[in-house]
């Protein structure tokens, strides 16, 4: 019976990622319609894996990002609108987009959440009720933060509280209106979930496609360094190392597959937290047509493992691979420890903690540095200098997983107003620091169902 259940309700939410935008929101969402009425059947909507997990981030800001460039040739055989996104233009996009595939996973947290609160938690079922609230509120707060560090200005202190943010659902049924929370309220709700979810989940998960203790802990520190939040962003950086520390050591590992071969890395390797992948619908860093920046590539040693594991070399170029999904073509986008470490590196050297930020950068070089060859760590001078040796690092280490945008966007809110650039056929066509492009085009559909004021 309860399979049967289980194949209706995952039968139904094909169904509905199938339908336009528009259907979509003039759906009746009613909990009672839904059939899920035990823990085990709201378990089975959070383990929904091509809804909470697989290719379900947002790709339009790695497309955005200056790690990849496209060759004459390449851009003169994409589509206009492709050759205007490139150029940071925008265009009206509808159903089939970063925002909904996100607000998808919203609404199974958000249903699960209201039918949780029909089952009473009782010390038999205590485990199993904690892990599912836990799981729903981390699995909103993750995506509620990839919205906002997307569509959103930067978090600026100041001007939060007028910053328009995101729409916030904390309900299932899409025909309530919809308006922009402020940048303010987006990010507390994001701290509220995660928070609420650190004190519900287990330290590990059962499958790193479930949330855990660790991996909220982590997107905490994620979420206080987006903000410019050093000490807190320390704080939780320490709470999921403490938890896990797995670090890969690229020589010799379970999760190295062969790092010269064009899948490198186990997907679920032991560095990873937490699983998800980029969503499709924006491609321009696809490694079929994408070349990473020669200026990029030339900052790897020769003997940093890293030049082998992500990258191949095609026509005198270098095209992507380093991919912890087990795939030259689908992007890993979750949580894993190599952030973790470079987290608290960065806000150890925010803060001027000098030695214990360069201890964690060069435990991660190291890690990634070939056997029988001479490493040599990294110094720093001042705070300064590590914060610019992390940062190249962080980079480095975090290639084409999504994370690149919402750097540049704080970095250039710290003033180091880093512009970046294409050349398209001689002309250099350039996005300045803050540009209002940085917050993200919202799909016009979105625009004309709910009203909402566009970026």
């Amino acid at each position: 019976m309860m399979k049967n259940k289980i194949l209706f309700l995952l039968t139904g939410l094909l169904v509905l990622s199938l339908v336009s935008c528009k259907k979509y929101l003039d759906v009746k969402s009613d909990a009672k319609l839904v059939t899920p009425q035990s823990l085990q059947d709201i378990q089975a909507l959070l383990d929904d894996y091509p809804t909470m997990n697989a290719k379900t981030t947002p790709s339009l800001p790695e497309s955005s990002g200056d790690d990849y460039f496209w060759l004459p040739a390449t851009y003169n055989a994409q589509s206009a609108i492709s050759q205007g996104l490139y150029q940071w233009q925008s265009f009206d996009s509808r159903f089939g987009n970063d925002w909904n595939y996100t607000y998808q996973a919203v609404f199974n947290c958000n249903i699960g959440l209201e039918l949780l609160e029909k089952i009473e938690r009782t010390n038999g079922n205590a485990t199993a009720w904690d892990n599912v609230k836990g799981s729903a509120l981390f699995f909103r707060a993750y995506y509620y933060l990839l919205l906002t560090a997307n569509y959103a200005r930067v978090y600026n202190e100041v001007t939060a509280d007028a910053d328009p943010g995101i729409i916030l659902r904390t309900a299932s049924d899409f025909n309530l209106p919809g308006t922009r929370a402020s940048l303010r309220a987006c990010y507390n709700r994001v701290l509220q979930d995660a928070q609420q979810a650190v004190s519900l989940l287990p330290d590990v998960p059962v499958h790193v496609m479930r949330p855990s203790k660790a991996a909220a802990c982590a997107l905490l520190s994620r979420a206080y360094l987006y903000m410019g939040r050093y000490d807190l962003g320390l704080q939780w950086a320490n709470a999921s190392l403490k938890i896990n520390s797995k670090l890969m050591d690229y020589n010799s590992d379970p999760g190295v597959i062969n790092l010269a071969a064009n899948v490198p890395f186990r997907k679920f390797n032991g560095e990873t937290l937490f699983y998800t992948e980029m969503a499709p619908p924006f491609t321009l860093h696809a490694t079929s047509r994408a070349r990473i920046d020669t200026l990029l590539y030339s900052t790897y040693q020769s003997n940093d493992l890293r030049r082998t594991a992500f990258f191949r070399t095609v026509s005198g170029y270098q095209q992507y691979k380093g991919s912890y999904a087990e795939s030259a073509s689908v992007f890993f986008t979750g949580i894993a420890n190599d952030e973790v470490y470079l987290n608290r590196a960065e806000c150890n050297a925010f803060l001027g903690n000098v030695a214990p930020a360069m201890a964690d950068l060069n435990l991660l070089l190291k890690s990634r540095w070939k056997n029988g060859t001479i490493f040599v760590p990294l110094v720093a001078t001042d705070r300064a200098d590590a914060l610019k040796k992390i940062r190249t690092e962080r980079r480095k280490e975090l290639l084409m997983r999504g994370m690149r945008w919402i750097d540049l966007k704080r970095y250039n809110r710290e003033g180091e107003n880093l512009v970046i650039s294409r050349n398209i056929g001689g002309k250099l066509v350039s996005l300045a620091p803050n540009a209002g492009y940085y917050a993200l085009p919202i799909p016009v559909d979105i625009i004309e169902q709910t009203g909402i004021a566009q970026n």
